[in-house]
This record gives structure tokens, C-alpha cells and sequence, in this order.
């Protein structure tokens, strides 16, 4: 599912809400889940997951095309672990 998807069945599930406005909440929940994590906080959103970063060391890598060793800079990265509720319907129980 794309965003304009989400938006479209949110719309769909609420009619009294202009398109616009939903457009707008959904904008506004992603813009402050990446400003939390972009500030180091970790974003939990219960019975579904958490979003957190985690820290990449700097290491040696491989380019797969040449085998020539390259360098990978250092780098945070987001990670998501999933809540136990999405885990248990993802499983079938």
C-alpha cells in the first residue's frame, strides 16, 4: 500500500472528512514520526510496533560488480520491530 492508497481508504472510512484534511493528518503523523527519530527518540505505537534508530559502525564492504574493498561510512539507521498484535495476526492466531 502507497501513501495516496492509505489516504484514499482513510477517506473512504470517514466521509464526513474532506480529502485535504485526511491528506493533511497522515502528512503531519509522518512528518513528526521522522522528526522523533531523526532527533534520536524512539516512536512506539501500540499493538503494532516501534520505530527506533540504530547505529551503524563504519566497516570495510565489497562492491560486487569489481570485488574492489570499499569503504562504508558510518550511518544511523531506522528499525522497525513489529508489536506483538501485528506479529500474532501476521501468524494466524
Amino acid at each position: 500500500m502507497i501513501k495516496s492508497e492509505l489516504i484514499n481508504r482513510l477517506v473512504e472510512a470517514n466521509p464526513h472528512l474532506y480529502q485535504r484534511d485526511v491528506e493533511r493528518i497522515v502528512n503531519t503523523i509522518f512528518e513528526e514520526i521522522t522528526n522523533a527519530l531523526a532527533e534520536g527518540n524512539r516512536v512506539e505505537l501500540r499493538g503494532f510496533g516501534a520505530f527506533s534508530v540504530k547505529y551503524r559502525p563504519a566497516r570495510s564492504g565489497r562492491n560486487p560488480r569489481t570485488g574492489e574493498n570499499v569503504h562504508v561510512p558510518e550511518k544511523y539507521v531506522p528499525y522497525f520491530k513489529t508489536g506483538k498484535d501485528l506479529r500474532e495476526k501476521l501468524n494466524g492466531k
